[in-house]
């Protein structure tokens, strides 16, 4: 019998159920808990380019970490999430889903890294180190690994040839705060979008049945990619900063 399959061209299961979507913000409200209960969690697991070489999967737990402090930081991703993410994970199918959800959050890290002042040489003092503030910052949120999904719609409705027009609003107001207010990091929500971007036109590029497989093979160049760039700057930093 003929298999349904999604816009995308991804066979369909008998269940629709938003599985992948739902387990993700479970595990971002069961490890905000955990923030809540002892700080460690946080001081352990959220990112920084400053330990990104040493401690390389905090690249991704920071994407399931948001401020303790700021309870609309978690609500506001979680919501974004539950907006967009169901259509995704169906159009996508729920491996493929998950590939650009975590890409896209690796994505967001990556940028992080790439856009932050890192010192070329040992610094001399304090202040001489407060030039060097972002390399140092640590960075919590889902906003990269939402700002993919946000990409990959965009790539799907120009596919299909439905409007985007209130995506872009949201892409133009969430970007704005990031530039505008202190504490957001626009640097990873623009990591997570070109991701995101990247991830669903690969699929998209290949979606015919002859070309499917190779579907992988496209998402793991993405990470290649990603891990590539960043390793590259690494190489750029004094060992005593990495």
């Amino acid at each position: 019998m003929p298999r349904q399959r999604s816009v995308l061209g991804v066979p369909l299961s008998g269940d629709n159920r938003p599985t992948v979507t739902m387990s993700l913000i479970a595990a971002c409200v069961v490890a905000y808990v955990g923030q809540l209960i002892s700080p460690q969690v946080t001081a352990n697991f959220a990112f920084t380019p400053y330990l990104g070489w040493s401690e390389p999967w905090r690249a991704l737990t920071g994407a399931f970490l948001h401020s303790p402090t700021m309870p609309l930081h978690l609500a506001l991703n979680m919501l974004f999430l539950w907006q967009v993410g169901p259509a995704l994970e169906h159009a996508l199918g729920r491996a493929r889903y998950l590939a650009l959800y975590l890409l896209s959050a690796l994505g967001g890290s990556a940028a992080v890294v790439l856009l932050a002042k890192a010192p070329t040489r040992v610094l001399g003092g304090a202040a001489e180190a407060t030039a060097y503030q972002s390399w140092v910052q640590g960075v919590v949120g889902a906003s990269g690994a939402v700002f993919g999904l946000f990409g990959a719609l965009l790539v799907i409705n120009r596919h299909v040839g439905r409007s985007s027009t209130a995506l872009y609003a949201v892409l133009a107001i969430n970007l704005a705060f990031g530039f505008l207010y202190p504490g957001i990091s626009w640097q990873g929500h623009l990591g997570g979008l070109v991701t995101g971007i990247a991830v669903a036109g690969s699929v998209l590029a290949l979606r015919s049945p002859a070309r499917r497989p190779y579907q992988w093979a496209a998402l793991g160049l993405i990470l290649v990619v990603v891990v590539g760039v960043v390793v590259a700057k690494y190489l750029t930093v004094p060992v005593y900063y990495r």
